[in-house]
């Protein structure tokens, strides 16, 4: 299984980005797509998950209203669109797929694949 997740960069503190993590090796649709992020002397942080049809998200907190989780099954991707970016959203941005059943969740643990990381930079 391939993970690659892309369009990190520097932005602007308000400014908008578009991860994109693309998957193969896999049946994608047989996946939750989970977002995660790790800042600098941090630990791995939860951002967003995705069900397996889209029809559920979950979000961290200080990201709702921000940010947005989708999926395009036929082409093995999942986003993560990132909008009013705040400094404090920098980080080393991951996909991750999980094949938990039953609710979305959080934990690192429940997923089982994951990409390299998208660095992103918000500056002040």
């Amino acid at each position: 299984v391939q993970l690659q997740a892309s369009g990190g960069g520097v932005v602007q503190a308000g400014g908008s980005l578009r991860l994109s993590c693309a998957a193969s090796g896999r049946t994608f649709s047989t996946d939750v797509v989970g977002w995660f992020r790790q800042a600098p002397g941090k630990e791995r942080e939860f951002v967003a998950a995705i069900s397996r049809s889209g029809g559920s998200t979950l979000y961290l907190d200080s990201v709702k209203g921000r940010f947005t989780i989708s999926r395009d099954n036929a082409k093995n991707t999942a986003y993560l669109q990132m909008d009013s970016l705040k400094p404090e959203d920098t980080a080393a941005y991951y996909c991750a797929l999980g094949g938990s059943l039953g609710p979305l969740r959080r934990s690192p643990d429940e997923y089982a694949y994951w990409g390299q990381g998208t660095l992103v930079t918000v500056s002040s």
